[in-house]
């Protein structure tokens, strides 16, 4: 049997930016800070922004972690790691592959 599953579309809002390191290779990584409401109640999040400033090319995960260690620990591996904008996400599931 199947069935229509709805399910409410959480939105990051008030974001600001946590921190940001531009690299050497004109690459911008960003942490996020913004909340969202789940169940009535108000909750913290952090997310990751990569952004090239030569191509203009940009790639958000807005909520990456409730836990701050954690997105600013995927953040320093990306820098370390020179990552691209288009990249993000693989290195994303890479993390989540190695933290679990």
């Amino acid at each position: 049997m199947f069935g229509l599953i709805k399910k409410k579309k959480q939105e990051v809002r008030d974001r600001t930016v946590y921190f940001e390191v531009c690299g050497g290779n004109k690459i911008s990584y960003r942490v996020t800070s913004g909340k969202m409401n789940s169940d009535d109640t108000e909750i913290i999040t952090y997310g990751i922004e990569v952004e090239d400033s030569r191509t203009g090319q940009r790639e958000v995960i807005s909520d990456f972690s409730r836990n701050i260690e954690d997105a600013v620990d995927f953040a320093e591996m990306l820098i370390v790691n020179n990552t691209r904008p288009f990249r993000l996400y693989n290195q994303a599931l890479n993390y989540l592959m190695i933290s679990i």
